[in-house]
């Protein structure tokens, strides 16, 4: 076969490897690749993301391009419907988890890095699919990961009776130890939760360490505090509101390298696992990742992860020789009850937690309640300086109100109780209480200025003609017809109250929806514990929204 050049028209997206420009005359076709090709029929082989495309001799350069304008067409259709049938494996993490785990890569803030990062990719390799990280908070993972949000939950996951009991897990990647950290003045002092009697201890809610706080609660006396990061525990014991935080090794030893100050007791409270979550109906998927894992913890990929964010330890190598000698791994090992509430039914669990529930209804109501007297009071007074103030005084308190409520009382919860701690260190309710009550003054303040401002100018008229001083019209006159008018939206923005109090749990306040979020994740379902709750919440607000009906009506209709 004679071969010359012939100039291709170029094709974006495709690599010409090769074209023939002289097949035998005699025959009319060619064999090309086993197959019987017209010499007259341009060829296009592909070779993964390679394209040969050749051209017989016999067509003229015009027809041949035309020809390659129609096959690649058809080319890129199939290269778009190969890559639509190309299959995800769609995991989910917390990034706000931080490495080790997962955490914003610093160099490339839009994408993420860690261990677990490293061994999604490696299960996606394994299964033949497309790794795509879903980022979801930690306490919903199981949640989301059963409604179908994602294939599959890596951010820490720590294997649990009642996580066995609900999804699809995989066997364990990684054996963690949780551990007791103290202050350095300390080490010698509480060694373990025994030693803690009377003291507060700080953890992660909805894990292990968290229950086994609460059971040390009962026996040792202890007051165990929630978290729902894993940072926060840690500047709090070097502030002094903690006295000992309960973690996994893996978190005590970064936050130890990253923040001196406190020493992490070689005794190990219990023994732990991470594993990979999925839906129950996942079961087949979750075989084949553990069949990817088998074969990771043998070549020695899975080591080298570990080795690279330097977590490796020689637990490690003890808990691969179990699994793949075939030894079934406990959850957790050194506890003498099972942790969560899988052997009984939601119901039972329900029953169990509603005496919590109920405790923390009450935190809720007596912090609501309070929050509501102070920003009423100091709504008033704000509302009366911008009302009868002088010009300066005026301007200060439009700017306080347009700052609070221009900036999210989240925010403003964590500068009050993190921001402001290395001037004053308040206690996590009284920041709550103080926060709630900041923020809602300013809401209430607008409410009472144009209830002040609504009192007609002839009525205030009348009383200065009367002799009545400002103080008198305001006390007299004013102010009992502006309550009135602001009874109603004073009355909405309670209840609205009730309801934001759910965020003071990020202060370790642990309210009704802090508790409720805790039982969700120990029972695995939102079902029952939702259901208690908005019940609960409606007991606490119906009554109220009543009463302030009554008033409203009893005024409306009250003699002149």
């Amino acid at each position: 076969m004679n071969t010359a050049s012939r100039k291709i028209p170029k094709l974006p997206g495709f690599h010409v490897v090769g074209i023939v420009t002289s097949l035998p005359e005699s025959h009319g076709e060619t064999a090309l690749n086993g197959r019987c090709v017209d010499n007259n029929t341009p060829v296009i082989l592909c070779d993964g993301p390679r394209v040969s495309i050749f051209a017989a001799a016999s067509i003229g350069t015009a027809t041949f391009a035309i020809r390659l304008g129609a096959l690649a067409i058809v080319l890129a259709s199939a290269s778009a419907a190969a890559g639509q049938t190309t299959r995800e494996l769609r995991w989910a993490g917390d990034p706000e988890g931080g490495a080790p785990f997962v955490q914003a890569d610093p160099a490339r803030p839009d994408e993420v890095e860690g261990f677990d990062v490293d061994i999604a990719a490696l299960l996606a390799r394994g299964l033949n699919r497309i790794p795509r990280f879903i980022p979801i908070t930690f306490t919903s993972l199981d949640q989301s990961i059963e409604r179908g949000d994602a294939d599959l939950g890596l951010s820490g996951i720590e294997d649990t009776p009642a996580r066995r009991a609900a999804l699809a897990v995989t066997i364990p990647y990684y054996e963690f130890r949780e551990v007791l950290s103290v202050r350095d003045a300390d080490r010698s002092r509480f060694r373990t939760l025994a030693d803690l009697r009377g003291r507060n201890v700080g953890t992660l809610g909805g894990t292990i360490a968290y229950e086994i706080l609460l059971r040390a609660e009962r026996e040792h006396g202890i007051h165990a505090v929630s978290y729902d990061d894993d940072v926060h525990p840690y500047s709090d014991l070097l502030l002094g509101r903690l006295d000992a935080v309960l973690l996994d090794d893996v978190l005590a030893e970064r936050r130890r390298r990253a923040t001196p100050g406190f020493t992490v007791q070689p005794a190990t409270v219990a023994v732990g696992h991470y594993v990979g979550a999925l839906a129950a109906r996942n079961a087949p998927l979750r075989d084949a990742i553990d069949e990817v894992l088998r074969t990771a913890m043998r070549d020695g990929s899975l080591e080298r992860i570990f080795r690279k964010w330097e977590v490796w330890d020689d637990d490690q190598p003890r808990l691969y020789a179990r699994l793949l000698a075939g030894v079934e791994v406990p959850p957790v090992i050194g506890l003498d009850e099972a942790i969560g509430v899988p052997a009984m039914s939601r119901w039972e669990a329900a029953r169990q937690y509603i005496p919590s529930l109920l405790r923390a209804s009450v935190v809720t109501l007596v912090l609501s309640c309070l929050a509501m007297g102070l920003a009423v009071g100091l709504g008033v007074l704000i509302a009366t300086g911008r009302v009868y103030g002088s010009r300066p005084v005026r301007l200060a308190l439009a700017g306080y109100v347009e700052l609070v409520r221009g900036t999210p009382v989240l925010l403003q919860l964590f500068v009050l109780y993190y921001g402001i701690a290395a001037v004053i260190r308040l206690p996590a309710f009284a920041a709550a209480l103080l926060g709630l009550a900041l923020n809602y003054a300013a809401y209430e303040s607008e409410i009472y200025r144009a209830a002040l401002e609504a009192v007609s100018v002839g009525q205030l008229e009348a009383a200065r003609t009367l002799g009545f001083s400002e103080r008198q019209i305001l006390r007299l006159v004013r102010g009992p017809q502006a309550f009135r008018l602001a009874l109603a939206p004073m009355t909405n923005d309670f209840v609205a109250l009730l309801k934001d109090s759910s965020l003071v749990s990020v202060l370790t306040v642990v309210e009704l929806t802090k508790q409720t979020q805790i039982f969700a994740t120990n029972l695995g379902s939102w079902v029952i514990p939702g259901i208690l709750c908005a019940a609960l919440y409606l007991a606490m607000s119906l009554p109220l929204a009543a009463c302030a009906r009554r008033l409203e009506l009893r005024w409306k209709t009250a003699p002149a």
